[in-house]
């Protein structure tokens, strides 16, 4: 690979049908490309969802994943958002340990990173935070010293910046494979 390898952020419009994650994930496998992040959801479209992928690929490796995502039946459109104005954010749910002495410096530590309370129990709290993966790695950080007894991180999601709609399905030109 070249000089010019990071993390790159892939939206993917599907059919939301049995399978297709299966059949995008068993593309990058057969491909040997790595997946650092992979999240699906719904979209406000019936019967399509929306996958954003994030891996390590130079600028020649990105438009071979693009046009191979492309080749998979169900996929009707695919976004290299990389280098556009976007928002990216994960999501994570902390449990911590948390006593009657210290529960009000946790909770203040939220706030300072704009995190939220969401479960309080006799011994521990749950806390969520939204964010760059080093905003939440930052509150991981400062909470490891009261005891993190548990915790979930999502994959990125991603919407572009802007105006301008980021699925067409209009567009039915489609990329050709380089070699």
């Amino acid at each position: 690979m070249s000089a010019d390898v990071h993390k790159r952020t892939f939206v993917v419009w599907v059919e939301d049908q049995p399978g297709v994650l299966n059949r995008v994930a068993s593309l990058f496998r057969r491909r040997a490309y790595n997946i650092e992040s992979l999240n699906v959801g719904q979209t406000h479209e019936p019967g399509v969802s929306r996958m954003t992928v994030v891996c390590h690929a130079d600028s020649d490796t990105a438009k071979r994943i693009e046009a191979n995502l492309y080749k998979l039946v169900n996929v009707l459109e695919v976004d290299d958002i990389t280098h556009k104005a976007s928002l990216i954010r994960d999501l994570a749910l902390i449990k911590v340990r948390a006593t009657s002495d210290n529960r009000e410096q946790i909770v203040r530590l939220c706030e300072v990173f704009r995190a939220r309370v969401v479960d309080v129990g006799p011994e521990n709290l749950v806390i969520e935070i939204t964010g760059a993966p080093g905003k939440i790695k930052g509150l991981v950080t400062v909470l490891e010293e009261y005891g993190i007894e548990e915790m979930v991180q999502s994959g990125a999601i991603a919407l572009t910046r802007g105006v301008e709609p980021s699925m067409t399905r209009r567009n039915n030109s489609r990329p050709t494979l380089v070699a």
